[in-house]
């Protein structure tokens, strides 16, 4: 009940003809108006909330060991990464139903939340999953340092840096026969298409 209240506020519904319901509260808009593009803090703020309920301390949401040196605003700014990150990937793979969205491979182990504008270039949506696509650790590579991008109508696009591999028969099962394919889409959180613009004209190679 309470998420079809906040679907009426969220204008990405609305423009697929999603309304939401009627009766919201000025509670619903003021929680909508805090979190609505804050990612990085409901992200933490969703975080603690889980922790709270499980009856646990936030860092245990987290694989990390801390020492004793981390203390202080040093261990809090580590604790808030590490969960925020934590965050991120469990969303994108979440998104995505744990399938890399090149090859369709569902090993967990061997995927990656890649953000399509790099973490240290955009810090307004480090944590913005329309800003992720979940790959395979070979294609997230390749996907960061430009040998492959998603065009805005989600097909793969791979560089003519491979134009002379036609006979590699492992450059080609692993990157030619995926050119001009479509992505597997995400069931939510599509990835943007002024973000995948911004790859394709600044990251990938043409």
């Amino acid at each position: 009940m309470k998420i079809g209240n906040f679907g009426r506020l969220d204008p990405a519904l609305r423009k697929q003809g999603i309304v939401g319901l009627g009766n919201g509260s000025k509670m619903d808009e003021k929680v909508w108006n805090e979190f609505n593009g804050n990612w990085e803090k409901l992200a933490y703020y969703s975080e603690q909330l889980i922790a709270e309920f499980q009856h646990k301390n936030v860092e245990d949401q987290i694989d990390s060991e801390f020492s004793e040196f981390n203390i202080g605003l040093e261990k809090e700014t580590l604790v808030k990464q590490r969960v925020n990150q934590s965050f991120f990937r469990s969303t994108i793979l979440a998104s995505y139903n744990l399938k890399c969205c090149v090859t369709g491979l569902s090993v967990s182990d061997f995927l990656v939340a890649s953000h399509i504008i790099p973490w240290k270039t955009d810090v307004k949506n480090r944590l913005n999953p329309h800003n992720g696509l979940c790959l395979n650790s070979i294609h997230d590579r390749a996907f960061d340092k430009g040998f492959i991008t998603v065009t805005p109508d989600y097909k793969i696009k791979v560089s003519k840096y491979f134009d002379g591999f036609e006979n590699d028969n492992s450059v080609f099962d692993l990157f030619l026969k995926y050119d001009n394919k479509s992505i597997i889409l995400p069931d939510r959180f599509l990835p943007s298409k002024d973000f995948l613009d911004w790859h394709y004209n600044n990251i990938f190679k043409k």
